[in-house]
């Protein structure tokens, strides 16, 4: 198995294709292995997609259990893992450090730290303290060369505040303070996504959702990496949900037409 910081380096040179480095997120270690099994090159957690598992809402995980999670996935397969790590779990710069460092030891390859600070009445960090919480997290991420991979949320359109001028103006101050990776969640429309990475030196990371770009659309205007956040697991629990009305109400079994594709999946993927 091959280093964290290995790891990383791989991992970061998977931003430098002119396709987008295409990034599902698995919501424990046997849909880690499904994804790696299907050929994808790195793999991401989802911090909603977990909290699902646990029965909890998004945002409700602790530092320790994504952690925790995020190394179990990091062990289950040889591909290189980024974690959702959200706010850092904290306010204070020097305790995101600490957070970045704890993913480091973990054996991740990368993490996201986001500007979405928790309160309802001040949901996003205002710049300036939001930069340097990216700053000290990048500097706990290369203080010893390329060790991990980080990528800097603006979490804006997330929180019902669609403002593209600020959402560049947050990542391009996130990039001058050691961000590696650019990522607005929540953004679809494709003239902003342009311009918000013409704006930008370093890869941007775009959310696949609902109406958004294709994948070739994206990469046409530059983007380096698209994910789904929790929508695989979601999707999984989508199906559990149908298939149990089915049984419920129908008392049918034409659920097993797909779980015959994740049993098969299963068996080749796990052997």
């Amino acid at each position: 198995m091959s280093s964290q910081s290995q790891r990383a380096e791989a991992f970061l040179a998977l931003h430098e294709s002119e396709r987008p480095l295409l990034l599902p997120n698995p919501w424990d270690a046997g849909s880690a292995v499904l994804l790696a099994a299907a050929g994808f090159k790195a793999l991401a957690t989802t911090s909603s997609g977990f909290a699902a598992t646990l029965a909890r809402l998004d945002g409700s995980v602790t530092r320790d259990e994504a952690l925790t999670h995020a190394r179990a996935i990091a062990r289950a397969v040889e591909l290189p893992i980024s974690a959702d790590l959200e706010n850092g779990f904290a306010h204070e710069p020097a305790a995101v450090a600490e957070t970045v460092q704890k993913a480091i030891e973990a054996g991740l390859a990368g993490c996201s730290i986001e500007d979405f600070s928790g309160r309802e009445d001040a949901p996003i960090y205002e710049l300036g303290p939001a930069a340097e919480r990216i700053a000290a997290a990048a500097e706990a991420a290369h203080s010893a060369g390329a060790q991990l991979v980080l990528t800097a949320r603006a979490e804006n359109y997330l929180h019902g505040r669609p403002d593209l001028e600020d959402t560049i103006a947050r990542l391009s101050a996130y990039e001058q303070a050691g961000a590696d990776v650019l990522y607005a969640p929540g953004l679809r429309a494709l003239d902003e996504i342009s311009e918000l990475v013409a704006a930008l030196e370093r890869p941007v990371n775009v959310l696949a959702l609902p109406g958004a770009p294709s994948v070739a659309e994206l990469a046409a205007v530059g983007v380096r990496r698209v994910s789904v956040g929790g929508a695989f697991a979601f999707a999984a629990l989508g199906a559990a949900v149908q298939a149990a009305e089915e049984l419920s109400s129908a008392g049918t079994y034409g659920f097993w037409e797909h779980a015959r594709v994740g049993a098969t999946a299963a068996r080749e993927a796990f052997a």
